[in-house]
């Protein structure tokens, strides 16, 4: 009989948004005030799919916690905003860079 793979998946919420992630996976997200290196524990989880067992969480799942690793401290491609008017001679051209941290999801836990 094969084992089934036991893949942890969840749903944490940070800098406003919400991203699906697995263990070990490495994500970019809006920039958090930690050193490069720091470790720490995100708390805010709103789903874990462990196997076939799912946990929704009304908001957040009690007990749930990933562990989490500070890689860099990076910037996004510049985007580029462009303000034009027809027939006025207004042209207004400014760039943004977003400040993203890299991290690295070490482990998913429920209690």
């Amino acid at each position: 009989m094969a084992e089934k793979s036991s893949v942890k998946l969840a749903v944490i919420r940070t800098g406003g948004k919400q991203y699906l992630v697995s263990e070990g996976e490495y994500l970019e997200v809006e920039k958090l005030d930690l050193e490069e290196g720091a470790k720490f524990v995100i708390d805010d989880i709103l789903l874990v799919i462990d196997g076939d067992k799912t946990l929704v969480g009304q908001p957040t799942v009690t007990g749930a916690k990933a562990d989490v690793t500070v890689l860099a401290q990076t910037k996004a491609d510049k985007q580029i905003i462009f303000k034009y008017k027809a027939k006025k001679n207004y042209r207004v051209k400014t760039g943004h860079r977003q400040k993203l941290t890299k991290i690295q999801i070490e482990k998913i836990t429920v209690k």
